[in-house]
């Protein structure tokens, strides 16, 4: 397809249209059925398949069986495709299709089509205008391939008519508002018009429409309408759960989008942000809510930093979300090896013993990517430590190490590798 644009400026108005150059494309299938009967009768003679429609002509393949020119001797076999209705000056791309009859796909294709023509679409002038071939296919050839299978043969004839459109700016279009579903939901939601069950979370209760839960969580489907679900439940109680992180749960099932933190929780720290986003994504987890926890970890994969890593690596570990987890071991290995002081900081915060222990496993992990760190620097480490042996902050450091190597025996072997 062709398109060329033409865009004029004036004085008190400007306007545009385009010129689309396209191919009508068709396709017949002819079936020769007792080819051997069909030689001997001349050359010149043609076998003629039914008209068939393209692109608003009509049009037929002739196959010569003798070949179409008396000179050659009958040593060929002949193919056309013909204009065979009204038209003048038609101008179209074609493609004759000699079909491998064996399965193996060895078609004898000759085509306009894929492939640069120097003198573009062939014209048919009138009525009988014939495209093709007079020397298709020695018969000797023929008659000894897998073209022909029990006495028959076929041809696949594909017609592309050549068409030019201009198209101009629509007059009458209609602006098409944006969907405003989302925010008509989550207005449902807050006007509690229709709510059929209540939620009892913490010293919260939340009013909501069963139907609309059901279709947007698997677990909550199961709840109201699975086999032991009971569509008449109207009281839910929640345990293990903040009621601010229902509710944005709630909001989201809803509008479909990731609740603004802040408005939930008000004027709220980063740090805090986090919190909020790491129990956010439990909960998503835990009603199956999944695009709720891609959203929950795309926000913890930007948020991971000295102060969240040790908390939201044993999250994804234990909620199934392998690049936010991949995302904080690469953070641990790039930033927590070098310098020692940080390591240590994160050693001894609160998010770092509770992964030294409930995933003994996992830290494991972390520290073998922060190993793996340190020994690719340790060369540099080691030329600092002996240039800076007799400061004082050396000296402070190397107590501080010893005091964590006595601490924790997972450190001391690190430091060994040094």
């Amino acid at each position: 397809m062709i398109v060329h644009e033409a865009d004029f400026d004036h004085d008190d108005a400007s306007s545009c249209s385009r010129s689309i150059i396209e191919t009508v494309n068709g396709s017949h299938d002819f079936t020769i059925k007792g080819y051997s009967l069909a030689k001997g009768m001349g050359s010149g003679k043609y076998i003629s398949s039914d008209t068939f429609r393209v692109g608003g002509y009509d049009w037929a393949i002739y196959f010569y069986p003798d070949g179409k020119n008396v000179e050659d001797n009958m040593a060929y076999v002949s193919a056309f495709i013909a204009l065979a209705g009204e038209g003048t000056d038609v101008r179209a791309l074609f493609e004759l299709t000699l079909l491998d009859q064996s399965g193996k796909g060895k078609h004898k294709v000759h085509s306009h089509f894929d492939r640069a023509l120097e003198s573009g679409p062939y014209a048919l002038k009138y009525r009988g205008s014939m495209w093709g071939y007079k020397r298709f296919l020695k018969r000797s050839i023929l008659e000894s391939s897998n073209f022909i299978k029990d006495d028959c043969l076929a041809l696949r004839c594909t017609v592309g008519v050549v068409r030019t459109r201009v198209e101009g700016p629509k007059q009458d279009s209609i602006p098409i508002p944006p969907s405003s579903m989302g925010q008509d939901l989550k207005s449902l939601l807050e006007s509690e018009v229709g709510c059929d069950v209540v939620f009892e979370v913490g010293d919260e209760k939340f009013k909501a429409h069963k139907l609309v839960l059901a279709s947007r969580s698997p677990v909550f489907r199961a709840q109201f309408y699975g086999l032991i679900g009971d569509p008449n439940l109207e009281k839910v109680v929640l345990q293990d759960l903040e009621p601010s992180i229902f509710k944005a749960m709630l909001l989201f099932i809803y509008s479909d989008k990731l609740p603004d933190v802040k408005e939930i929780m008000g004027s709220i720290s980063v740090f805090t942000s986090t919190i909020m986003v790491q129990h956010l994504l439990a909960a998503a987890d835990r009603f199956g809510l999944d695009r709720l926890k891609r959203l929950c970890e795309e926000k913890l994969c930007e948020a991971v930093n000295v102060e969240t890593v040790a908390t939201t690596l044993p999250l994804a570990e234990q909620h199934h979300c392998p690049q936010l987890k991949a995302i904080c071991l690469k953070f641990a290995a790039a930033n927590l090896g070098v310098p020692l002081f940080v390591f240590l900081v994160v050693m001894r915060s609160e998010g770092f013993r509770y992964l030294e222990k409930s995933f003994p496993l996992l830290l494991s992990q972390l520290l073998e990517a922060v190993a793996a760190a340190v020994d690719e620097s340790s060369s540099l480490l080691l030329n600092r430590k002996r240039s800076t042996t007799s400061s004082i902050c050396g000296l402070d450091l190397a107590a501080e190490g010893a005091a964590a190597e006595s601490a924790n025996p997972a450190v001391r072997r690190m430091r060994r590798r040094f």
